[in-house]
């Protein structure tokens, strides 16, 4: 049998790893990255000297033919992100998707190592009911995106996205004017925590109604800073 093992990294703090990543990362023959030169930190700081080979969304077909032929010649590989669970959010699942075709080798074994991941620690500090939640990963720019905020607003589940510093500021007003007009001064059955650059040196947690959060953003410029988790519940 031969084995692609999908890793989770750190989203930030490279402390924050298993130890079964850190062996895995040593044992296997060769390591699949969203970029080199960010895996390359980890792996300098815990002394990991398996090579790495690129791996993203834009990877023309020769380079998955190339980690196919890997496998078959039964190398073992490693499959990471820059932060976090590789497929969640994230073209990791995509490789795994054409490699378990049933064309492909079925003596592929595609082993999850679970670890860091920005949804699961940002619902854990949230709060709100994580019983039963919607992840929508990053909204779309354009089509499609008012059609999904005003789904956000009424929906009875917990939801969470991700967001960018660029358009931070246009979710949370989206969120505001898609309320009932009573309530849109502030927001007052939605409550929000919106998370920034977690487990990073300013890491920050803004909680509250659309309102009150996106006016402590704009307060300060730093504010605006990052990359953000949003969790929106009643």
């Amino acid at each position: 049998m031969v084995s692609l093992y999908v890793i989770a990294t750190p989203i930030g703090n490279l402390e924050d790893v298993t130890l079964r990543a850190l062996r895995i990362l040593r044992e296997v023959d060769f390591i699949l990255c969203e970029d080199t030169r960010v895996t390359k930190k980890l792996l300098v700081k815990y002394e990991i000297k398996t090579p790495a080979i690129s791996y993203h969304q834009h990877s023309a077909a020769p380079k998955v033919e190339k980690i196919i032929e890997l496998l078959k010649q039964g190398k073992n590989l490693a499959l990471v992100t820059d932060a976090g669970t590789p497929g969640i959010s994230d073209p990791g699942n995509k490789l795994i998707a054409e490699l378990t075709e049933v064309s492909r080798d079925p003596s592929l074994q595609v082993i999850p190592v679970p670890g860091p991941s920005a949804l699961t620690a940002a619902l854990s500090i949230s709060g709100l009911p994580t019983d039963e939640f919607l992840f929508l990963g990053f909204l779309p720019h354009k089509k499609g995106r008012q059609t999904l905020v005003k789904k956000i607003v009424a929906s009875e589940r917990t939801v969470v996205v991700y967001e960018s510093c660029h358009r931070i500021v246009k979710f949370l007003q989206e969120l505001i004017d898609n309320l009932p007009l009573r309530q849109a001064g502030g927001g007052a059955n939605l409550n929000i925590v919106v998370c920034r650059e977690l487990t990073k040196m300013f890491e920050s947690v803004y909680r509250g109604t659309p309102s009150t959060v996106l006016a402590t953003l704009q307060s300060d410029q730093n504010n605006l800073k990052g990359e953000f988790v949003i969790v929106i519940g009643k």
